[in-house]
């Protein structure tokens, strides 16, 4: 097991003024299942293939157990990475595929053979040894890919978007092999994805990065629950803004006054945030308001609903038999529970001069657009 530093990490391409990686420092405890997670071009990928020696790091340091890499070559790191694209020999058969590893070091043709059944096995693929790679799935080759990287022992293991080109059903598959697999192996592993809920299926922790900087580093419960600001909340999934000032136990609001025990903030101006799942409808007591339903829509596993609390619209979601029990235009009583909700800053707002104009552009929600 290795530990991963990062340490000021920068890089800035040839021709282009704003550096891809802006000074990362980051520390991966070994053995553990990181995600660097980001939306498309904030720097994830350049970030991991200068950890796999691909690129070479303007300036700043890479460290495996304290020792900086950056002067050993590829191939002699100790990571290695599957990529999005899986690279497998067309011409080879699966057995020679994952088997290519251990024949470039000299491993003898014995001694590989039995390696790469037990590799074949840790990914489920026992019987698929003879082969070639055109005639498996995709979830197939990106086993045979996992067992390639796996079969060299690496201290290290990057996955590049590993689920990103598989159906929902299939990720749902690998989701779990890979986790299974990191487990029994309790290699250090990281991985790049634009997909918040996949981080938070794998991860044990995830690198969050806008724009080339890690804006935070922390556990997935942390992003959903307890979001650093307004941007991350959006990021991962936040649409229920309200804004009002806090004085440490609750934030007062034009829609009402709310018990919050847990802040990101002292006092003062402030955000209210609540993920929909934790709004409860129908329910009264302290913390609860009286809205009306905009709009409601069968989703499946969930029942959606947007509601307007005076002025400020917000989503609630419901078990999916909820949805015949309101029609729109409907007036609902509606509870945040204190323990679900989050208050962070809000020195980002949006400046508006009318309290509904304001409100409508925190929401998020003045029009939802429904699966």
């Amino acid at each position: 097991m290795t530990k991963v530093t990062l340490s000021n990490l920068t890089k800035v391409f040839e021709g282009k003024a704003d550096p891809s990686v802006d000074q990362i420092d980051l520390e991966i405890e070994s053995g553990k299942l990181t995600a660097l997670l980001g939306p498309s071009g904030c720097g994830k990928t350049t970030t991991m293939r200068m950890i796999a020696g691909l690129l070479r790091p303007t300036s700043g340091d890479i460290q495996f157990d304290g020792k900086s890499i950056l002067h050993i070559a590829p191939e002699h790191r100790g990571a290695v990475m599957v990529f999005q694209n899986y690279l497998l020999f067309p011409f080879m058969n699966i057995r020679e595929n994952v088997g290519f590893g251990l024949k470039m070091r000299g491993v003898s043709k014995s001694e590989t053979q039995g390696r790469v059944r037990e590799m074949l096995d840790l990914v489920q693929l026992p019987d698929h040894d003879d082969r070639l790679p055109s005639q498996l799935s995709g979830g197939q080759q990106q086993r045979v890919a996992l067992a390639r990287a796996l079969i060299v022992q690496p201290s290290v293991l990057l996955l590049d978007e590993p689920l990103s080109n598989l159906d929902a059903h299939l990720r749902d598959e690998m989701r779990e092999l890979i986790r299974r697999v990191q487990t029994e192996l309790g290699i250090t592993t990281i991985f790049v994805t634009h997909d918040q809920e996949e981080a938070a299926v794998l991860a044990d922790r995830i690198a969050l990065i806008f724009r080339g900087k890690l804006q935070a580093y922390d556990s997935p419960e942390a992003y959903f629950e307890r979001p650093a600001n307004l941007e991350i909340a959006r990021f991962f999934g936040g649409v229920n803004f309200i804004p009002g000032h806090y004085d440490g136990e609750r934030i007062n609001t034009q829609v009402g006054s709310f018990a919050a025990p847990h802040a990101a903030i002292a006092n003062g101006d402030a955000v209210l945030t609540i993920r929909p799942e934790a709004v409860d409808l129908g329910v009264g007591g302290d913390n609860s308001v009286v809205g009306t339903i905009r709009s409601h829509v069968y989703a499946g596993r969930y029942a959606r609903f947007v509601i307007d609390l005076d002025g400020i619209v917000i989503e609630a979601s419901a078990d999916p038999w909820r949805v015949s029990e309101f029609a729109d235009g409907d007036k609902v009583s509606v509870r945040f529970d204190a323990s679900q909700i989050w208050v962070i800053g809000s020195s980002d707002l949006p400046r508006t001069s009318g309290a509904g104009t304001g409100s409508a552009e925190l929401s998020g929600a003045a029009s939802p657009q429904f699966p």
